[in-house]
């Protein structure tokens, strides 16, 4: 089990998670063209904190992958076929949660991801993302909306159509059951 107070994996977890992120890594090639995974491995190593975030990337279904290097840092995303279904039915943010009087969810997106300790995906990088493959074909996933959207209520999210990604706005307070959020980590 996970303690959630410390976020801290056991060693047995730490163990399992880099046999997952490796096996992953090693089958999906394209997404990271160049990198090498021991040199990710000993960044992981030396930044055990990351691992609970990746853990919680992982329990929810987002299947977390490296998709490139920047800075020195090593980008993670969930790379699942579809939006992460641990995440789902969820509004945007506290706001748009607040304004509903009925049927409020039990979370919201940005809530969510600070708690596992990543960032929604802007809508540059789900756009960078969908050029590694076809996700969200059947799902969407909420982006980080820009404030001067967001001032006016509403929220973007995104998914893959008809061979093409496509960005649309909704209420913040909306939530659906295709519909989560895609995270993105730098280790």
């Amino acid at each position: 089990m996970i303690n959630s107070d410390k976020k801290i994996l056991t060693p047995d977890q730490v163990k399992e998670l880099h046999v997952v992120l490796k096996t992953r890594f090693e089958k999906n090639m394209k997404r990271h063209q160049g990198l090498d995974w021991s040199a990710i491995q000993a960044k992981l190593e030396a930044n055990p904190e990351k691992l609970w975030s990746l853990e919680e990337m992982e329990r929810t279904g987002g299947e977390p992958d490296v998709v490139g290097e920047e800075n020195g840092k090593y980008i993670f995303m969930d790379c699942a076929a579809e939006s992460p279904s641990g995440r789902r039915s969820l509004c945007y943010d506290r706001a748009g949660w607040e304004s509903r009087k009925d049927f409020r969810p039990e979370n919201t997106a940005i809530n969510m991801a600070a708690e596992m300790g990543i960032e929604l995906l802007t809508e540059e990088q789900y756009r960078e993302l969908q050029k590694l493959g076809s996700f969200d074909a059947k799902t969407s996933s909420w982006l980080k909306t820009p404030a001067e959207i967001r001032k006016l209520g509403g929220a973007i999210f995104g998914d893959f159509r008809f061979g093409r990604v496509f960005i649309y706005h909704n209420g913040a307070q909306s939530f659906y059951a295709g519909r989560a959020f895609r995270g993105i980590l730098s280790v």
